[in-house]
């Protein structure tokens, strides 16, 4: 099983980009963390601890049922602690996310698609771009995520000896993908769709988790519908019920065609 690191410029980015995605990895196993780079506001109908508890909410609704799932792994999730709408491209953000990066040790990472109208998502694409080259190099320290010990879904709430601890080695994540969670009126052209079947009330459960978004803040009641309309005709371009579309900067290397509907 993989390590996954989701990097959301803000708490629910990554749940309408790719919720399903994201339950259906946590369901099979995968080691999901997702870090919000910012605590998402002021909005209008939000406070930072309404959001912070909407967030986790949503990482529970995306956690796998231990009946359904018995293998899966709890999605968990921290704050970097950015400031929302003023994001800036700067080494100490670099190295914020490179030590969360050494800490989770991912080998897959998620991203926001990097063409997009809103400055945090794309100044946030462009630090952990970065930040993913930045880990790698020894001699750099970066810093621990201690102020995440305290978070229930700390990636440091492991057990002595595991990834997480206080020197995590460096660490090049071998493959990036970009979900679409963008403001500008774009149709994503794809490199691949995740097939999310299944796993499609999940992903409306975890964006109306966020009530002060998408409940309250009655401008936005209707994106959660026209997110799900996206995901089945998503799913119709592969021959299934729902997907998820995502990008890619590096070929995808087969070995086959399993996974490959035939």
């Amino acid at each position: 099983m993989a390590n996954i690191l989701v990097v959301c410029p803000h708490p629910d980015d990554a749940e309408l980009g790719m919720g399903g995605t994201i339950a259906r990895l946590a369901s099979q196993g995968h080691d999901v963390l997702m870090l919000d780079a910012t605590d998402g506001e002021p909005t209008p109908h939000g406070d930072p601890a309404t959001r912070a508890r909407e967030a986790e909410e949503a990482a529970r609704l995306l956690s796998p049922d231990a009946a359904r799932h018995p293998g899966g792994r709890p999605v968990r999730r921290v704050q970097l602690g950015l400031r929302n709408r003023f994001v800036e491209h700067t080494i100490a953000a670099r190295h914020a996310i490179g030590g969360v990066i050494r800490a989770h040790q991912p080998a897959v990472m998620f991203l926001p698609h990097p063409e997009d109208a809103h400055p945090d998502h794309r100044a946030v694409t462009r630090i952990a771009e970065d930040a993913r080259f930045d880990a790698k190099l020894t001699g750099i320290e970066m810093p621990t995520p201690s102020h995440a010990t305290d978070a229930p879904r700390s990636p440091l709430a492991r057990p002595p000896g595991e990834v997480g601890q206080s020197h995590p080695p460096p660490i090049y994540p071998r493959w990036v993908f970009y979900y679409f969670c963008t403001h500008l009126r774009i149709v994503p052209q794809p490199s691949f769709i995740f097939d999310v079947t299944g796993f499609e009330e999940t992903k409306r459960a975890s964006i109306l988790a966020y009530r002060s978004q998408f409940v309250v803040n009655e401008r936005n009641r209707n994106v959660p519908d026209w997110v799900m309309d996206a995901t089945r005709f998503y799913g119709s371009r592969i021959g299934t019920r729902a997907g998820e579309p995502l990008w890619a900067r590096e070929p995808l290397g087969l070995t086959g065609f399993d996974g490959i509907p035939m």
